[in-house]
């Protein structure tokens, strides 16, 4: 049994089958204070077990990458990254939503500045590594060349160059859950969170229920990426225009164009309107500023396989490809519908201090629901535009309104629209 500290003023007893490490060895994080070394790092590394105070490691979804790099000889085991010149292009934070834990629970807030705050640690011999990364870069789109030839949007030099890239802000997110959170944004305990990590994970991190004296977690899932058009520091100020859209990975659409989704359209129109969003100019000369969030939940986080495997059996099912029967398919090969659950989502908002999106481009409720349901003030909800639907995605659309995913019904004439909500999906 060992004692460890719940937060800065109390202290509980939680059973583990391990032996405490001594104070020396193990830096205790105290989730929610506001002094990152009251906090205390995050601490991942495999190169010294002793000195670890998490489950997982860093960078989880490549660590069997990075096993088979050590295996092959091609990575030495005890590498330490030196970070010299890593340090964020932009200050980012600290914000009020940063501390306590409500706001934030899925990821580090002081993960991009680790370098910096925890110094000392690193001199010390502790392993410590960012989470977290920011740097600018450019961005290229034929969508948003398509858009100023049409007269839609205008090089300005700053925002948007002549050639027709795009200036942003770019931040690398990866995930790091604290447990205890994690679990009462699902309505869920801790131990039966714990139990199904460890059953799901085919048993790969017994920490999770050997020891409960560690509360956080390096989840081997993908990360997020943020796209700032802008100024950084606007997007925590209620008074500058936020155009934003959070966008779930779709590789065959993002990437490849596949056209029986509206993943791709919708993802590039939300582009176009964080460019147009952060050249504006209100009436009180504040400039705007855009945001997208790229989140890598692939297929409804079903994974590729099984979205492809629905593909089929909807498209050879008679009847199957329609909006009445469009979730069916999903359900019978997957169990459920979505996966993505929106709970998690809104920490990386909270992260950039945002408190009001005045113009969110996507007509997802879940995603509304969570942002708002967090304490972030929604104004108007930006919908894809009827030209934009490839004609093989129109299905989509339909289905995913029947199924109450979106608030517009447009697309579906009112007495269609009422016949599929009627049926059972």
């Amino acid at each position: 049994m060992s004692t460890d500290t719940g937060n800065a003023k109390s202290r509980h007893i939680r059973l583990t089958s391990h032996p405490p490490a001594s104070d020396a060895e193990l830096l205790t994080i105290h989730w929610g204070a506001a002094d990152p070394i009251e906090r205390g790092p995050v601490v991942g590394s495999t190169n010294n077990r002793l000195q670890r105070n998490v489950i997982g490691s860093h960078s989880g979804s490549y660590g069997i990458y990075r096993a088979l790099a050590v295996a092959a000889h091609a990575l030495q085991r005890d590498h330490r990254a030196d970070l010299t010149n890593t340090m964020p292009t932009d200050t980012i934070g600290p914000y009020p939503q940063w501390f306590g834990t409500e706001k934030i629970v899925s990821l580090d807030p002081f993960g991009a500045i680790v370098a910096d705050v925890y110094r000392e640690q690193i001199e010390q011999g502790f392993d410590l590594r960012p989470t977290i990364a920011v740097t600018k870069a450019h961005i290229d789109l034929p969508e948003v060349r398509q858009a100023i030839a049409a007269g839609r949007l205008k090089a300005d030099g700053k925002v948007l160059l002549a050639d027709g890239s795009a200036v942003v802000t770019k931040v690398a997110l990866e995930p790091v859950w604290w447990l205890p959170g994690v679990a009462k944004r699902f309505g869920v305990s801790e131990t039966d969170l714990r139990r199904a990590l460890f059953e799901e994970t085919g048993g790969m991190y017994p920490e999770l229920v050997t020891r409960s004296d560690l509360e956080v977690f390096l989840p081997p899932i993908g990360g997020q990426t943020a796209y700032i058009f802008g100024e950084p520091a606007a997007l925590a100020d209620p008074s500058i225009p936020l155009t934003s859209r959070i966008h779930d990975e779709c590789n065959g659409s993002d990437v490849f164009g596949s056209d029986i989704c509206t993943c791709r359209p919708y993802l590039t129109h939300a582009i176009e309107e964080c460019i147009r969003g952060a050249q504006s100019v209100e009436a009180g000369g504040l400039g705007g500023v855009g945001l997208i969030v790229y989140s890598r939940k692939e297929g409804r986080a079903l994974g590729e396989v099984t979205k492809f495997l629905v593909y089929n059996a909807r498209k050879r099912q008679e009847g199957g490809d329609r909006a009445d029967k469009y979730f069916l398919r999903t359900e019978c090969v997957a169990g459920v519908q979505d996966m993505r659950f929106q709970e998690l989502m809104p920490d990386v908002l909270h992260w950039f201090g945002i408190q009001k999106i005045h113009r969110l481009v996507s007509m997802s409720n879940m995603k509304y629901d969570a942002i708002v349901g967090s304490g972030i003030e929604v104004g108007e909800r930006v919908k894809l535009p009827d030209d934009l639907v490839p004609a093989d995605a129109r299905v989509e659309i339909e289905a995913k309104m029947a199924a109450g995913y979106f608030t517009d019904g447009t697309l579906l004439e009112a007495d269609q629209l009422a016949e599929v909500k009627g049926r059972d999906l």
